[in-house]
């Protein structure tokens, strides 16, 4: 899984936070995410919902503020960061198959990140959408968010790189390189994963 922290550092580098620029050359079609769901909180996963399978599906991404959402241009640059996500994504091997989170009712999870197990409780606040997940030696918080045909499960970017370094850890790779520290461009913005059951 040496691929897992290149990947990720490769993406560190590119600076998602360069958004604001290049926005004309990402044109309206499939991937763009509609400004509406683009940002946190606007409309609620419930504790209901949030019960079941949801596997992998793609990147997802979204801005924390409505006022960070217009600021970076809007849904494209959601989109835009979406795509820069992909390939990424696409070379740690994530995948439906080896990439998913099951929530049951009696508040413990069952996951695996890029193939990796990764179970133990969770809390769930509607209010603010954060899920708690607490395993055995990774306690780590998301968020969640209606995505079109199911949800997001997003991470400030520090704690998904943090996430995605110990999947490979216990995945038994002794050999990860260091991330660098993450560009403060990232401020306002959620990474992670759009779900489907």
């Amino acid at each position: 899984m040496k691929i897992l922290a290149v990947a990720f550092a490769g993406l560190m580098a590119m600076g998602c936070g360069s958004m604001g620029q290049a926005l004309g050359s990402v044109s309206k079609g499939n991937g763009i995410v509609d400004a509406i769901t683009s940002v946190i909180g606007l409309d609620k996963v419930t504790a209901k919902n949030l019960v079941g399978t949801w596997k992998y599906n793609s990147p997802g991404c979204a801005f924390t503020s409505e006022n960070l959402l217009a600021k970076a241009g809007g849904e494209v640059a959601a989109a835009q960061i979406e795509e820069k996500l992909l390939p990424y994504y696409q070379q740690v091997g994530l995948s439906s198959a080896n990439t998913y989170i099951t929530f049951n009712e009696d508040g413990t999870f069952t996951s695996k990140i890029a193939g990796t197990t990764f179970n133990g409780k969770y809390t769930f606040d509607e209010a603010t959408q954060q899920v708690k997940l607490q395993g055995l030696l990774l306690s780590i918080n998301c968020y969640t968010k209606k995505a079109t045909g199911g949800i997001s499960i997003l991470f400030e970017a520090k704690k998904l790189l943090t996430l995605l370094q110990t999947m490979s850890k216990l995945s038994g790779n002794a050999n990860l390189q260091t991330i660098g520290e993450l560009s403060q461009n990232y401020d306002g913005v959620r990474i992670g994963f759009d779900m489907k059951k």
